[in-house]
């Protein structure tokens, strides 16, 4: 395998040293193949809401995967799922599954384009949409320029009606607006994949204003915030309304599924009912559904985010306060139950402001949390991700953990 991996970040490269090999999880914790235990903050990357090998989940894929692995062909669990997600957004009208977020987002900037009739896209610096080709690039020489393509293979021709604006700077946005006929906006509601940085307050509404202006669309990538900042994501968290959102595994309780909804008349346009083509074997997998299902379900049933916040929010305060007593200049953002340190930079708003973090400092922080034990995103540039199973000894330990390391690196 490339790189003895089969996703990038896996590989440690950002922090150096071997990555683990996860043998099993329960709950809060993970468990390597030499049988060491860590706190898990990585929570495969955010689906694992509730914790590993929930057994209402575990046990909702194992009953459909005993009647089968895959069908190609419809199935009752594909409607429930589609109208849970309905009754919980009140955006989607309607809603099309596919396999991953990278589909979900490919396939919802075809949509846009189509019912538009325009073929450019604004994405945001920083902002992370998956490796789909149009989206693997960056802002180059400036926000009002085309850009280059972010990875090699990626072909010019494709990307050139991709353009980046600054995330949380309206006014970067609104130039590239009157300048070019723009198909639709795509943003992370809150980006997380350059670390977590909030919006701005206005931000996002005046992303929707905009597009109203502007004959635009506005999609919100909620791979991430979606079902995890509140049942209707950060939609419902932020009062804003997008024209079309995206999924990713989180509505398969972290089975590989993704989604992408939105009003009727947009989601119309998609085959078989329109012009839009877009299919896939394994969208709707039985096992997924059963999985998302139970998922789903399970947030009416519990006070899942009073708690999942109450704890990120003492881990995040407890952190910045570790940090700034060792006289490490430091910010903690957090939002719900996902933060990120950053070291140091006092302010992370936006691309350029997270791209100063003092990654050699982290990478030294990560490594020697691994050493007690508690296991971080390899990246100073990713989320920390807190599960309904975590608990606040799992936060103490976490803490007196990074006071001693960071003690230890300063």
């Amino acid at each position: 395998m490339p790189g003895g991996v089969n996703s990038p970040v896996r590989a440690f490269k950002a922090v150096g040293g071997n990555p683990l090999f996860i043998d099993r999880a329960e709950g809060s914790k993970i468990y390597d193949a030499d049988g060491n235990e860590y706190i898990d903050y990585v929570c495969s990357w955010g689906p694992i809401i509730f914790g590993h090998n929930n057994a209402a989940i575990r046990d909702a894929a194992t009953i459909a995967a005993q009647k089968g692995m895959s069908f190609g062909a419809p199935t009752e669990a594909e409607v429930k799922l589609a109208e849970k997600i309905i009754s919980y957004v009140p955006s989607v009208e309607m809603v099309r599954m596919v396999n991953s977020g990278t589909e979900a987002v490919m396939s919802a900037l075809r949509l846009a384009r189509a019912y538009t009739g325009r073929q450019k896209v604004i994405k945001f610096e920083g902002c992370y949409h998956g490796h789909a080709d149009s989206m693997l690039v960056k802002a180059g020489s400036g926000a009002l320029t085309l850009c280059e393509p972010d990875s090699a293979g990626v072909s010019e021709n494709i990307t050139q009606d991709t353009l980046v604006a600054s995330y949380n700077d309206l006014a970067s946005v609104e130039e590239l607006l009157k300048k070019k006929n723009i198909a639709c906006v795509i943003v992370e509601p809150v980006a997380a994949n350059m670390g977590v940085v909030l919006p701005k307050e206005g931000f996002l509404k005046g992303l929707k204003e905009l597009c109203g202006t502007y004959g635009t669309l506005l999609i919100f990538d909620e791979v991430i915030t979606g079902f995890r900042l509140c049942k209707g994501g950060a939609q419902e968290y932020y009062g804003v309304l997008a024209d079309i959102v995206t999924y990713g595994k989180i509505i398969g309780g972290g089975m590989p599924l993704g989604a992408y909804g939105g009003k009727k008349e947009i989601m119309e346009l998609v085959a078989p009912s329109g012009p839009v083509y877009q299919a896939g074997t394994l969208s709707g997998n039985p096992i997924a559904m059963a999985a998302g299902l139970a998922q789903l379900e399970a947030l009416e049933q519990q006070d899942i985010y009073a708690h999942i916040d109450k704890l990120c929010e003492k881990l995040a305060k407890g952190l910045l306060e570790i940090a700034q007593n060792c006289g490490i200049k430091s910010c903690v953002n957090r939002i719900g139950s996902l933060c990120s340190l950053f070291f140091g930079i006092e302010n992370a708003y936006d691309y350029k402001s997270v791209k100063k973090a003092d990654t050699e400092l982290y990478a030294k922080y990560f490594r020697g949390m691994l050493d007690e034990n508690v296991y971080l995103a390899p990246s100073q540039f990713e989320a920390m991700f807190i599960s309904y199973a975590h608990t606040e000894k799992d936060i103490d330990k976490t803490l007196e953990s990074a006071e001693k390391i960071i003690e230890q690196v300063v």
